[in-house]
């Protein structure tokens, strides 16, 4: 029975890993198409009101493009150091995970939200999801620091639940679009708020029954 419970786990495992390395690779594909620095690609090309009008918005940009991904990497790596018995690992891909959204990712995320498409049901949903972004990271960061490693992991994990967001969104909102094609910028309004809270209330859940 044991032996194959460690069997079922290991395929789960092996599952949850290539699955992330399958949307890695798709997201490390939509960051490609921002290098070298261009202002009509991509998601840009709907942003040229920004791009024209407020130089400084293709610098908090490229900062979340560029960061993010990064971000996504070291995260899924911590998360991994169980399995692998890398404690420095985890430790050093902890930091890097901590120090890019409180300095660069969340910030540039919350400045770009108030530009998000959609009208303010889109922009007060992003500006949320960064806000909830930084603070979570943070909790998890003076979690570390007081030696409280059981809630630090706790708040690793909400932390990473609207990190993946990243993925999540863009799931929905190929999901949406194809059962429903509503109209582009009421896609914005439902996947603005899709792709972060069914994340949390899955973690919430998960942390409630000791799941991890």
């Amino acid at each position: 029975m044991l032996s194959v419970k460690k069997n079922v786990l290991s395929i789960s495992k092996i599952l949850l890993i290539l699955g992330f390395g399958y949307f890695f690779w798709l997201m490390l594909k939509i960051t490609l198409e921002y290098i070298p620095f261009r202002k009509d690609v991509s998601f840009l090309m709907i942003k040229q009101t920004e791009v024209i009008e407020r130089p400084e918005y293709l610098y908090f940009f490229y900062t979340h493009v560029y960061t993010s991904i990064f971000v996504l990497l070291s995260g899924f790596s911590a998360i991994l150091r169980k399995d692998f018995r890398l404690k420095n690992f985890h430790k050093n891909a902890g930091k890097i995970y901590i120090f890019l959204i409180l300095l660069f990712a969340a910030p540039s995320g919350i400045y770009m939200g108030i530009f998000a498409n959609g009208g303010i049901y889109s922009k007060i949903s992003f500006v949320i999801l960064g806000c909830l972004w930084w603070f979570s990271t943070f909790k998890a960061y003076q979690l570390a620091r007081q030696k409280n490693f059981k809630e630090h992991k706790q708040w690793m994990w909400r932390s990473f639940a609207l990190t993946v967001s990243a993925i999540t969104l863009r799931m929905w909102k190929v999901i949406i679009v194809y059962l429903f094609h509503p109209n582009p910028m009421d896609v914005y309004q439902i996947i603005a708020w899709m792709g972060w809270i069914p994340n949390i209330i899955l973690i919430e859940y998960l942390i409630t029954k000791k799941c991890i």
